[in-house]
């Protein structure tokens, strides 16, 4: 069974797909002008012994005859094409259809043949397939040619016509009425392929940010489920440790209390981590939020960060920042630690700045490091999921769940490298999303 027709539009992909785009489009070009020469094999056998009129048969059949073997040559190129097939290929093919057609007018009656608006079908389906530059020099092609047929062809002749010519003022009025059709059949198929075009673009976002969102899931769920996991083992430790440092022998020996008391302290930072895993493992605010101050959040957060790096310089500016009332949480915490951390992993001897400002109720918070910066291949893989290059297993998850983060709570992260060097990463984050409101207030 033969494919069904389907004309493909022209869009921007990759070099794969757009090679398989234009092949298809070839292949549907060939099957539109099977379909051709069959009409035309149809018309004129019926035109000549249906109608009784009196065609030159041998040129107009030549002409058909011409167009199969174009069309053979076509479907040939098609089948063994291995590179790209351009856009001008297609044109050049189009222009053959029309030179064709044309001469197939010229033959039998030229503008007085109903059969000349099959010059619009050559106009949409060029609409279809081609750049703008060789839509318009179709519709220029085929509005020359009706001028051309208007003053060069030969007569229809049919028993029952008595006066072949038309009037100028017809004639005049046709040409009007085709240029107009064939400008608003460019127009408009032009803005449809380009308002579908965009909807597939949205609709491929939406899909990209379903499956972000659905990895986070699977992560949050993991997480949650070795955090339960994870529960029993550091109780049983902890039972031990505690068992350890009240036993006699034990205690007797500073050296052995002294490393039994890191170890509680060690296994009590894994407890709490475990915990934080539980109460906000895959969402964006965590289920106990703290009400405190933007300023306190801020100097909070930057405190608890030089204190776990304290061979760390990190210089922290904060300008004109309200201090207004805002719901803090563990994921708001970790999405700005996390570009801290990426931050100074990239120049971990060089001090890392960190400026807050607030500017159009929005909150700006900006990192930069005086590392080797992105590369290319990096910034054009921002933030998606295991794509880093430090190599660790596991790495590229940070800045990740950071942007989703800032994405759910209606802002962006952006990331760029500096003109002097080093790499600058911004968290634009709305305040109206940080802000306490007043319907929660009387919740609490």
């Amino acid at each position: 069974m033969r494919e069904p027709l389907q004309l493909l539009p022209l869009n921007a992909g990759d070099d794969a797909g757009e090679i398989l785009s234009e092949r298809n489009n070839l292949l549907q070009l060939v099957q539109l002008r099977w379909l051709a020469v069959g009409g035309q094999l149809a018309t004129i056998l019926g035109v000549q012994f249906g109608l009784g009129a009196k065609l030159p048969l041998t040129e107009m059949l030549s002409l058909v005859a011409v167009l199969s073997l174009f069309n053979l040559a076509s479907w040939l190129r098609c089948r063994t094409a291995a590179g790209e097939i351009a856009n001008l290929e297609l044109f050049v093919g189009l222009l053959v259809d029309v030179a064709l057609l044309s001469a197939l007018l010229y033959y039998s009656g030229g503008i007085t043949n109903p059969f000349i608006f099959l010059y619009l079908l050559q106009v949409a389906v060029g609409a279809v397939l081609l750049k703008p530059r060789y839509i318009w020099a179709m519709v220029g092609l085929t509005s020359a040619c009706l001028v051309l047929l208007t003053l060069w062809h030969r007569p229809l002749i049919l028993p029952e016509l008595v006066d072949s010519t038309l009037s100028l003022h017809y004639i005049g009025g046709l040409m009007v009425c085709f240029t107009l059709n064939a400008a608003l059949l460019v127009i408009f198929i032009h803005r449809i392929g380009r308002n579908l075009r965009q909807r597939d673009a949205r609709l491929a976002d939406l899909r990209q940010r379903a499956a972000e969102e659905e990895h986070i899931v699977r992560m949050g769920l993991l997480a949650s489920g070795a955090a339960h996991e994870l529960g029993t083992p550091l109780a049983t430790l902890s039972v031990i440790l505690g068992d350890w440092s009240h036993s006699a022998p034990l205690a007797n020996d500073p050296v052995l209390l002294d490393e039994i008391k890191m170890m509680q302290l060690q296994l009590q930072r894994c407890k709490t981590i475990v915990s934080g895993i539980l109460i906000s493992a895959g969402e964006a605010r965590g289920d106990a939020p703290v009400v405190t101050t933007l300023h306190l959040f801020l100097d909070q957060l930057v405190d608890e960060w030089r204190s776990e790096r304290p061979t760390q310089v990190l210089v922290y500016e904060r300008r004109d920042v309200l201090n207004i009332p805002i719901i803090s949480d563990s994921a708001l915490k970790q999405m700005v630690r996390n570009v801290l951390d990426n931050g100074i992993d990239a120049a971990p001897l060089s001090p890392l700045l960190l400026r807050v400002e607030c500017a159009n109720n929005r909150l700006t918070l900006t990192v930069r490091d005086t590392g080797p910066g992105f590369s290319p291949e990096m910034l054009a893989n921002f933030a998606k999921p295991y794509y880093s290059t430090k190599g660790r297993p596991g790495s590229g998850l940070g800045l990740f769940l950071a942007v989703n983060v800032a994405r759910t709570l209606g802002g962006k992260i952006v990331a760029s490298n500096m003109a002097g060097g080093g790499a600058e990463v911004v968290i634009h984050l709305p305040l109206a999303a940080l802000t306490l409101r007043e319907g929660k207030q009387h919740e609490n």
